[in-house]
């Protein structure tokens, strides 16, 4: 059976050799891309997007890899694809549709034309799942659908991206460094093909007329999957003239089958942020550990199954695609949910507006017909949401005891094992994420290090847990670091904080002078640090970063400030400012505790340094949202569970290694 997919929801591909079909009831152009476990554009070789376009299949270049895309723009396309031929750095084969520029007569945009449609099938015509782009506007470029690798196996994702500013925006979104370039090169490509090519024929006037034995479609038929973004919206094969019966919705979408009968192809390095190629004395790339694959289920989970250069880059690569795929079944789910009410909607409005079927034994039958479909629908979309939970739950009940201190909870027996690391870690845990249809599954919120923003604590409901969310996540951030190679600043002008950072302070890590008291010593802190960028900035700029001063100290430095703007001048809050921007960069970053509404006082001066920062809170709260379907996550700050000593235990292992370290 077809799988009808909807925005989000992915599924499993049974094999290599593929035909991507597409309908859009208007030329398109048809494109290609090969990205990057972060679906950022990436080469054959693993490298990042090159000025020869060989991450890119198109009208003009129409060859990759195990891709091939058409020489034209067309109404209709079929895309080849050998996954089995696809290079091992690439982790995601893109399908881009753009509307052609420069076209007479074409529409301005896809809210102009029909729903694009798209199929995946076998090559001889065998479908596997199809997918009808709904909700569009103003957008003239469209990321489609996503083959992506999990797992060893190759899956199927819709995604339904809509760019108003045409292909250069979606290149640039993709990582493409010239992305203007690249699509005004696409477009030159199908301007010079249609040059070449024939004007198909005028439509025939004794084309023969529609059948008139073709039954019409029930009223119950009429609806299809709707887009999450759309409520109510139809969406089936493109319109022929009447409203076609919509394909049976199948909601499965099995995260962890069996892999497919090709051999699984290894995933590459990630690129962009993440580190490079390691030295000789670290160990080198490996493909992730093969999960045995039950003939009769999903195979069995593996810790470190994602692609990267050490178990704890492919940790860390392996939580992002829990979490993306928790973000993007949850998404399936709503959707499903949504159009399961829309159409139960739909058909009790049908019902009053005619007076015949507004009272009686048969309007009462058809409300229950009505209701006993919307339960069955929405019934079926849970069952898949549980099986891909309890996927998700087997997975991260592997992940979570093989995770390094850096990406676990405190209460995690990994911190009691702990050693003082050579070298900084890769990312670092500062709480849990969960959705309300898993509460019970968390997902590590991982930010990568070091820090490309400064972290603000919100204190406005508890001021005391604040200060303890903050004294963790920095004792985090020192013991993720060598001894000695992370340095903390304390800027507590009332001195009210004393109690909550004690073990900082007992364990040396607090930076001499001791913590910064009143407006002198708020002064003289950001005097020093802002000092210590600008050094950095000239050095750098100068190309002379290796000619610092004699005993410049080069370590991570991390200003914990409380209770702003309490102490703080105009001066001090410029310089705070500067901090926040330029400090990054230059290896400082900031910590605030505080509460937005007591810098209501400065205006709108405060709100670029508050919208450059991280927010924190102290209690669960739903006010971040992932990068793919947007949704909001419940944060729970990762807290040191009562009565335990394991912050003070892993301070006096890294003051105890700080002599090995020349400190």
């Amino acid at each position: 059976m077809t799988a009808e997919l909807v925005r989000g929801q992915n599924h499993p591909l049974p094999g290599n050799r593929l035909e991507i079909r597409v309908s859009a009831g208007t030329p398109v152009v048809a494109a290609a891309t090969f990205g990057d476990e972060r679906g950022r554009a990436v080469g054959p070789d693993g490298g990042g997007p090159s000025p020869d376009r060989e991450w890119l299949a198109h009208p003009g270049a129409p060859q990759l890899p195990g891709v091939e895309v058409p020489r034209q723009a067309a109404a209709e396309h079929r895309l080849a694809v050998d996954l089995g031929a696809v290079p091992q750095p690439v982790h995601r084969v893109h399908v881009l549709l753009a509307l052609p520029a420069d076209r007479a007569g074409a529409p301005a945009d896809f809210g102009a034309t029909p729903a694009p449609h798209v199929a995946v099938t076998t090559p001889d015509g065998t479908a596997v799942a199809d997918y009808t782009v709904t909700g569009l506007g103003a957008e003239t470029a469209l990321l489609a659908l996503e083959l992506y690798r999990r797992q060893g196996a190759w899956k199927v994702r819709a995604v339904g991206q809509g760019y108003a500013d045409g292909l250069s925006a979606l290149l640039l979104d993709q990582g493409v460094p010239d992305a203007d370039a690249a699509a005004d090169e696409i477009h030159a490509a199908v301007r010079r093909e249609r040059s070449r090519s024939v004007d198909a024929p005028a439509p025939r006037d004794d084309a023969p007329a529609p059948r008139a034995d073709v039954p019409a479609p029930r009223a119950d038929e009429a609806a299809g999957p709707a887009d999450p973004g759309t409520t109510g919206a139809a969406s089936g094969a493109p319109d022929t003239g009447g409203e076609p019966p919509a394909p049976a919705v199948d909601y499965r979408h099995p995260r962890r089958r069996a892999a497919p009968a090709a051999p699984p192809v290894p995933p590459a390095p990630p690129s962009g942020d993440t580190p490079g190629p390691p030295q000789d004395d670290a160990p080198r790339y490996a493909p992730p550990p093969e999960a045995p694959a039950p003939a009769d289920g999903p195979p069995a989970p593996v810790a470190g199954d994602a692609g990267g250069w050490t178990m704890e880059e492919r940790l860390h690569n392996q939580i992002w695609g829990m979490f993306e795929d928790l973000a993007r079944t949850v998404a399936a789910y709503r959707s499903a949910e949504d159009f399961a009410q829309s159409r139960y909607d739909q058909e009790m409005d049908a019902l009053l507006a005619d007076p015949r079927t507004r009272g009686g034994a048969q309007a009462e039958a058809a409300r229950d017909q009505a209701m006993t479909k919307r339960v069955a629908l929405v019934d079926q979309a849970r069952a898949v949401l549980d099986r891909d939970l309890a996927q998700l739950a087997a997975e991260a009940d592997v992940v979570e005891p093989a995770l390094p201190p850096a990406f676990a909870g405190w209460e995690n027996p990994a911190w009691h094992a702990y050693q003082v690391p050579e070298r900084p870690a890769i990312a670092v845990r500062l709480g849990g994420l969960t959705v309300p249809e898993a509460p019970e599954l968390s997902i590590p919120l991982l930010v990568r290090l070091p820090l490309e923003r400064g972290l603000w604590v919100d204190s406005a409901d508890e001021r005391g847990r604040a200060l303890e969310t903050a004294a963790a996540v920095a004792a985090r951030l020192v013991a993720c670091h060598p001894a000695g190679g992370f340095a903390v600043h304390v800027l507590d002008p009332a001195g009210s904080a004393a109690g909550a950072l004690a073990p900082l302070y007992s364990g040396g890590v607090v930076a001499l002078p001791p913590p910064a008291a009143g407006a002198a010593g708020v002064s003289e802190v950001l005097g020093r640090l802002t000092a210590r960028v600008d050094l950095l900035q000239m050095a750098m700029r100068g190309g002379a970063a290796d000619a610092l001063p004699p005993g410049f100290d080069q370590a991570e430095q991390l200003l914990i400030v409380n209770e702003f703007p309490y102490g703080f001048d105009d001066r001090a809050v410029n310089q705070l400012r500067y901090l926040a921007d330029e400090g990054p960069a230059a290896g400082v970053h900031l910590l605030l505790v505080a509460d937005r509404d007591d810098a209501s006082a400065y205006g709108p001066v405060l709100d670029v340094l508050w919208r450059s920062m991280l927010r924190l809170t102290p209690l669960p709260s739903d006010h971040l949202a992932d990068p793919w379907v947007g949704h909001a996550w419940t944060y729970e700050p990762a807290l040191v569970p009562p009565g335990s000593q394991v912050v003070a235990q892993v301070l006096r292992r890294l003051a105890a290694a700080r002599p090995a370290y020349g400190m």
